[in-house]
């Protein structure tokens, strides 16, 4: 089992950063991948970026390209989601999510969620 436990999240001005983090315990040796998604209000949750534990690769939807950067510690087995220039689009709730499947992404954990928002 692997349990996922946001922080970081909170209130920002247009054009400010924050930095959002997702501790992993339990049985982290088993995570290949972490990812992040977010949920905006009356919206589905969507991709927002990946990162490879094994690798160090990263992957991020085409919204939030240059402006977030997903980075892992290794010794607080802590994935951040460095988020900059926001916007108000960029409210929601953030989730961090784990997949234990090396071939593929499968998103078998997920944390509870932080509330970011973005004041114009």
């Amino acid at each position: 089992q692997v349990k996922l436990v946001e922080s970081g999240g909170g209130v920002v001005q247009a054009g400010g950063s924050l930095r959002v983090s997702c501790e992993v315990s339990g049985r982290s040796l088993s995570v290949f991948t972490m990812g992040w998604f977010r949920r905006a209000p009356a919206k589905p949750r969507t991709f927002v970026a990946a990162f490879g534990l094994r690798d160090g690769s990263s992957v991020y939807a085409e919204s939030v390209k240059g402006r977030f950067t997903v980075s892992w510690d290794n010794v607080k087995n802590t994935v951040y989601l460095q988020m900059n220039n926001l916007n108000p689009e960029d409210t929601a709730v953030y989730y961090c999510a784990a997949s234990t499947n090396p071939e593929r992404w499968q998103w078998d954990y997920w944390g509870q969620g932080t509330q970011v928002t973005v004041s114009s």
